[in-house]
């Protein structure tokens, strides 16, 4: 059997730090690993319905309409900072005070369809590693690796801020914490548009 170069791209780019591994990474240190399995979820599913229908073509339709792409990167810039926002607030207050909750399965699924970071990589693993599939067979390949993949992905970040959350003991290290997080949550709605 001849491995699939697909997998060590869209591991590559859903494991490296983005929105998704930012806001899981938060999660699981906030809420715990439990209370995050819905999070987990909306965006397993949520990266494999945006990979798949790029495997569609939808990416393309992205591509050849400028004002579309514009109107998305807006829509993720906008929804990002507002997250980050949030994170900033969240920090202000004691974790006893706070009445927050994690994101619930929809709404981990229709960040997705904002999401900038996975829109560039279903496009890149579309165009770069398509094997001539037909159309639905190419969609489907690129949902199931998307899919199977970023649910080990969001697993490990999500536990990681569970176990991050046993240093975080201090309120002083919880505000920073929470700080670095929400700037580089910004950050990245920043990179949206490059």
């Amino acid at each position: 059997m001849v491995f699939d170069p697909l997998y060590a791209f869209v591991f590559a780019g859903l494991f490296s730090p983005g929105p998704n591994v930012i806001l899981l990474t938060t999660s699981g240190a906030r809420f715990g690993f439990r209370r995050t399995i819905p999070h987990i979820l909306g965006v397993v599913i949520g990266v494999g319905v945006v990979a798949g229908m790029t495997g569609l073509g939808i990416g393309a339709l992205l591509l050849a309409r400028p004002g579309l792409t514009l109107g998305l990167k807006i829509a993720a810039a906008g929804w990002i900072l507002w997250m980050a926002w949030k994170l900033l607030t969240a920090s202000r207050r004691p974790r006893a005070e706070t009445r927050d909750r994690p994101f619930t399965f929809v709404e981990a699924l229709l960040f997705q369809w904002v999401n900038a970071k996975l829109w560039a990589v279903a496009l890149a693993a579309t165009s770069g590693y398509a094997i001539g599939l037909p159309p639905l067979q190419e969609a489907t390949r690129l949902a199931t690796a998307f899919s199977g993949l970023n649910f080990f992905v969001c697993i490990f970040w999500s536990f990681a801020g569970t176990l991050l959350a046993f240093l975080l003991t201090h309120e002083t290290a919880w505000r920073g914490f929470m700080g670095v997080m929400a700037t580089m949550l910004a950050a990245s709605a920043l990179l949206v548009f490059l």
